[in-house]
């Protein structure tokens, strides 16, 4: 397969699992923003947001100091001067996608190419006009249903493995950034009654972010608990969202991909899935889960350089 069309199939899958995965993150801190709180803590939790896609110049740029809701969810949702906008990730997969045509079936494109022009269509007031959780569950359903016809219309071959490559590398990246950003912000400081309702209502909302909340509830039959919730994402080997399952889909996609300059990458990526595959949560959390997984980030992005420099041409304007 010709690099540069490696390098578009690649990137596609990247920026179709990065609008879920931002929608998913924005959805969990809209739902934690309808809890009772103090301003400074909303404000907070909504700054995350910025932080962790490492946007604070950008959005200080065009929005000062002040962060709410209804600016940070305008700049991440809308914007199309920010390229890391739910709007400029699905242009960027469309336009990716437009480059291989002739590779991709005919069902993709028209799934990917009918979701680009629906949310062309719409002006922001328009997307948040029945609240935003509605408008993040459009873009995880869109994103599921390209998913859906890729594995169900397309050859599994090297197009498909660049494929599930690149969705598995943003998805281990995203599930970290999640969980990093949401973890310790929610550790319980008492356990009153009051306390532990919300405790519940926000842990579930964590959990439904990375659709989690009933695979949870399949697993552990019990109270839901930061511990639990930490081993769930991080080393449940089913857990489609885990970094466990990412990891070991990865392996497997770099496997198959396997050429003469591929090695470093492919050792980078074992050594990551055999921490993950022979780890227990305990080790993690006294450790310091902040710190495994800015370390698991720093790793993933490595990994994503050793495959743009192994296998792909990036074309300018693109990514």
């Amino acid at each position: 397969m010709l690099s540069r069309t490696a390098d578009h199939l690649f990137w596609m899958a990247r920026y179709i699992e990065r609008a879920e995965n931002l929608a998913r993150l924005l959805d969990v801190t809209w739902q934690n923003s309808l809890v009772p709180q103090a301003p400074a803590a909303a404000s907070e939790n909504w700054r995350a947001v910025i932080a962790l896609n490492s946007l604070e110049t950008a959005y200080s740029a065009k929005h000062g100091n002040e962060t709410t809701a209804d600016k940070v969810l305008h700049f991440m949702v809308s914007d199309p001067a920010n390229p890391a906008s739910i709007f400029c990730c699905l242009r960027a997969a469309r336009e990716n996608a437009h480059a291989v045509r002739g590779t991709i079936t005919s069902e993709m494109w028209e799934t990917l190419n009918a979701t680009w022009i629906e949310l062309r269509g719409q002006s922001h007031e328009q997307r948040m006009a029945n609240g935003p959780g509605e408008f993040f569950d459009w873009v995880k359903m869109r994103a599921s249903l390209n998913r859906g016809t890729t594995s169900g219309t397309m050859l599994q071959d090297e197009a498909y493995n660049f494929i599930r490559l690149g969705t598995l590398l943003e998805r281990a990246d995203n599930t970290a950034r999640i969980l990093d950003v949401k973890f310790h912000v929610l550790l319980p400081v008492n356990h009153d009654s009051e306390d532990a309702i919300t405790d519940f209502y926000q842990w579930g909302a964590l959990l439904r972010s990375v659709s989690g909340f009933e695979v949870y509830r399949k697993v552990y039959r019990d109270v839901i608990t930061p511990e639990r919730v930490a081993e769930l994402l991080v080393l449940h080997p089913d857990m489609p969202r885990s970094l466990h399952f990412c990891l070991r889909g990865v392996v497997k996609n770099l496997d198959l991909l396997a050429n003469s300059h591929s090695g470093e990458t492919q050792r980078r990526a074992g050594m990551l899935y055999a921490r993950l595959r022979y780890g227990c949560v305990e080790d993690f959390l006294a450790g310091g889960l902040h710190e495994f997984l800015s370390d698991f980030m720093d790793r993933i992005y490595e990994i994503g350089a050793g495959i743009n420099r192994d296998f792909l041409a990036p074309v300018e304007g693109l990514q």
